[in-house]
């Protein structure tokens, strides 16, 4: 069994006095991945950045790597080896490729050479701007920067939000190796559940700041009651509107 790397228990927070999250209790093994699932508007975000520290915490504990975080300040979460891509990306517009994946580096297995392997995109625009990269681009600049901590976490929000569709393909083939060729933890919010279910091991289903389903990724996969239910199978299937690759 994994030994255990993330632990919330009876979580409240949300964003000043705005309670969205209620007494959220789940578990995350090393080297094991959640697929975070749910309508919009049902904690999903509020959830990560929680665990990123960047909400309003109410009541419950986090604790990580068998350290107590949940009053910890953002930025020596990263330092304890949680990687944050939120859905903004937040690349530094006005840094070069190459100086915004050094901007954070840590040491570790993951460096610069390792990062333009798995995307040589970067590698060919490694002098460009983060503002003169297409949406797709940055969205890898933002995975690689996440990387560049070495992160013994890294929680992903829509990383295939408004992608084209072969830059969708490029991406999961670049989280599948993440997640299930290097064993990274991972924490995946997607609108698309067929799409991430298969690069996961778990899934949790949020509905109104609140834990509705939980279970193995492959019995979720194989359940379209469920998914039709708490996610609308309909909906999974739709494409999402591009803003370029």
């Amino acid at each position: 069994m994994a030994a255990e790397l993330l632990s919330i228990e009876n979580l409240v927070a949300g964003y000043g006095e705005a309670q969205v999250l209620s007494n959220i209790s789940l578990t995350l093994g090393e080297g094991q991945s959640f697929a975070l699932l749910g309508r919009n508007g049902t904690g999903k975000t509020t959830l990560v950045d929680t665990i990123a520290g960047v909400t309003t915490y109410h009541a419950g504990s986090i604790r990580f790597a068998g350290k107590d975080i949940t009053r910890v300040r953002p930025e020596r979460r990263a330092a304890a080896g949680i990687g944050w891509v939120p859905q903004e990306r937040n690349v530094f517009r006005s840094l070069t490729v190459e100086e915004n994946l050094t901007a954070i580096r840590r040491h570790g297995p993951w460096t610069i050479e390792r990062a333009y392997a798995m995307f040589p995109r970067l590698k060919e625009r490694r002098s460009n701007l983060g503002s003169n990269l297409s949406g797709g681009e940055q969205q890898m600049l933002a995975i690689a920067r996440a990387l560049m901590i070495n992160p013994k976490l890294l929680l992903l929000d829509e990383p295939l939000e408004g992608l084209a569709p072969v830059i969708v393909d490029e991406l999961l083939s670049v989280l599948h190796k993440i997640v299930t060729d290097e064993g990274t933890s991972a924490i995946i919010i997607e609108q698309k559940a067929r799409k991430v279910l298969p690069l996961t091991d778990r899934a949790v289903i949020l509905d109104r700041g609140a834990i509705v389903w939980e279970g193995d990724s492959p019995s979720l996969l194989a359940d379209t009651t469920i998914l039709d239910q708490h996610l609308g199978v309909a909906g999974d299937e739709n494409v999402h509107t591009s803003t370029g690759v």
